[in-house]
């Protein structure tokens, strides 16, 4: 039962004003996470290959 005062215009817009403080609060928690060193880089060593004036080194004679 609706008691009044509450259009479906008000819901819309604070249903987009909880959308976008959601994806703030999202975004901020990346970057704190990313300032305090908590990113892991996942790539292991075959992702570093040694280069040699920037092309990528091959161990094979092909």
């Amino acid at each position: 039962m609706r008691t009044g005062g509450e259009t479906d215009i008000n819901h819309a817009k604070a249903s987009a004003a909880m959308e976008f403080l959601l994806l703030f609060l999202f975004l901020l928690v990346l970057a704190v996470a990313s300032a305090a060193g908590l990113g892991a880089d996942t790539r292991d060593s075959a992702d570093w290959k040694p280069t040699a004036d920037g092309r990528r080194w091959r161990s094979g004679t092909c």
